[in-house]
């Protein structure tokens, strides 16, 4: 690809100037730099994962975690208790998500503006934002006669019990249903970064150099003049030894929730001491229902119905909504938490197994400040994420309800992901979930949604950014991912993030 260089490539050290450096190719940094490069700006984007297509998209789990998530794959809190999905690469997690599209709800919206005095960020400001990357990403809502058997089971069962249920909207075009979104499209349907923007922004003259990290943004008077880099061998993530240095008009942190702050503490950045604090992960639980015909939930369209129900549940209470998940063997032999026959007896059932998810609202009742993101002494990130009365309260409320939507649905037995785990029957059993403990390291939580950490708002004391995106203490330096955000979203977050940097660039370009 023209504008593309892959950092091994690089055998000596690379001095470059540009209008705007963007560190990360992900879901904020690609279409900022599609909106900068076509308004004529020079454009240089640093990506430390590699560049990848269909032809390295084996389907299989075991290549795909190594290659295209952090860490590969392995990435958890501190505490070992949740589990971090998260994308790796040029397109970051676009390449390996799951599709679902939502617009960031009015009233998130109407929260920041009135509890936090975010100002011009208000629903009609961002529709034609949503709006021009809804076309060029092919969002849109799924077809209820392609919804696979996992995804049916929600629907079936919520609709039976009266919740409100809906198809969600998927960024695809020519969508082969084949259910390994999170592996890597296999058919270049998921209309993904590293086929939309990213091509967009090298067309109209951007740079990417991909494997090559950068460490820390060099600052002088309170701007930035330089962005420091090191080289990466893909093979082993180790540095080869040449450095790439980007000198700026501007500079967009854009590595998204985790290593976009763990980048700004690298340079010292955090006067205020607000960097990686309210890091916000929307954790989630999980309930498998075993059903009589086959569910194949490792085929369609990984999430297609969600049901927002209790996202709404009262000022004491934390909402969650739900989904549904792929039962992927590696991932649910991950997820189901067992060992030796009882794993391989259900990995025997996996054909029958559904398993539906509750993605938890975090950060908007008083008191919870979610989670931090810091450094260890050796320079790695380190994520801790208390999980509080609240969160376990909305966690057990989340195991009886899905519980009720596969019983609802037709699953004979339902389990939850203890780890002694929970077996129900029927709606008479549900008591057995009053039981048994919630909370870190009691059963699964994982997450694939990272938000905050460089929150936005008007109070240089207490938030990181601007309303602007653009960073209280240094001028030229801008945050634009999902890191700004000063809650959760209670929505599956990458259109947010794609609208919310389509709106941004105009305030970027004027500040070169």
């Amino acid at each position: 690809m023209k504008g593309l260089t892959q950092g091994p490539e690089l055998t000596a050290d690379l001095d470059l100037r540009c209008d705007v450096c963007i560190v990360g190719s992900g879901a904020g940094g690609s279409v900022l730099a599609a909106e900068l490069s076509a308004r004529g700006l020079d454009v240089v984007i640093l990506e430390e994962g590699g560049y990848h297509t269909k032809a390295d998209f084996t389907l299989h789990e075991a290549d795909a975690y190594p290659l295209l998530y952090q860490e590969r794959g392995l990435r958890t809190t501190a505490d070992l208790a949740v589990t971090v999905l998260q994308g790796r690469g040029v397109g970051g997690s676009t390449v390996v998500n799951w599709t679902t599209c939502f617009r960031t709800p009015d009233d998130v919206l109407e929260h920041w503006a009135t509890s936090l005095g975010i100002e011009g960020l208000d629903p009609a400001t961002l529709a034609p934002h949503f709006d021009a990357v809804e076309a060029r990403l092919g969002i849109a809502p799924w077809s209820e006669e392609l919804v696979n058997a996992n995804n049916g089971a929600l629907l079936r069962g919520a609709r039976a019990l009266g919740w409100e249920a809906s198809l969600t909207s998927r960024n695809v075009r020519g969508c082969a249903n084949s259910g390994y979104c999170g592996l890597g499209c296999p058919v270049d349907g998921k209309q993904a970064m590293h086929l939309t923007y990213v091509p967009d922004a090298l067309a109209s003259g951007a740079r990417l150099y991909a494997n090559c990290r950068a460490e820390r943004f060099e600052v002088h008077d309170d701007r930035v003049v330089a962005v420091h880099a090191r080289v990466l061998n893909e093979r082993d993530d180790r540095a080869t030894g040449v450095r790439v240095t980007v000198r700026p008009k501007v500079a967009v942190s854009a590595g998204g929730a985790i290593n976009g702050p763990a980048l700004l503490l690298r340079s010292g950045l955090n006067a205020n001491g607000r960097v990686g604090r309210r890091t916000f992960l929307h954790p989630v639980v999980a309930v498998s229902g075993l059903y009589e015909d086959p569910v194949q939930g490792y085929w369609g369209a990984p999430q297609s119905v969600s049901s927002h129900e209790f996202i709404d549940r009262g000022p004491d209470k934390v909402g969650y909504f739900l989904e549904a998940a792929p039962v992927h063997p590696m991932l649910a032999s991950t997820a189901f938490n067992l060992f030796g026959g009882d794993l391989a007896r259900v990995m025997g059932d996996l054909s029958h197994i559904g398993v539906m998810i509750a993605v938890i609202k975090d950060g908007f009742e008083p008191g919870n400040d979610g989670g931090t993101v810091t450094l260890r002494r050796d320079g790695r990130v380190r994520i801790d994420y208390p999980i509080g009365d609240g969160l376990q309260e909305a966690m057990h409320s989340a195991h009886r309800r899905m519980a009720q939507v596969h019983l609802a649905a037709g699953a004979h037995t339902v389990g939850s992901l203890h780890n002694d785990p929970v077996l129900l029957s029927s709606d008479q059993d549900l008591g057995r979930l009053d039981a048994v403990p919630y909370g870190a390291l009691q059963h699964t939580i994982f997450t694939a949604h990272q938000m905050g950490g460089c929150a936005m708002g008007p109070d240089p004391d207490s938030a990181v950014v601007d309303a602007t995106l653009r960073h209280h203490h240094v001028p030229n330096l801008f945050v634009v991912d999902g890191s700004v955000f000063p809650t959760s979203l209670g929505v599956n977050p990458s259109e947010s993030i794609y609208g919310l940097a389509h709106w941004a660039a105009d305030g970027v370009a004027s500040a070169v």
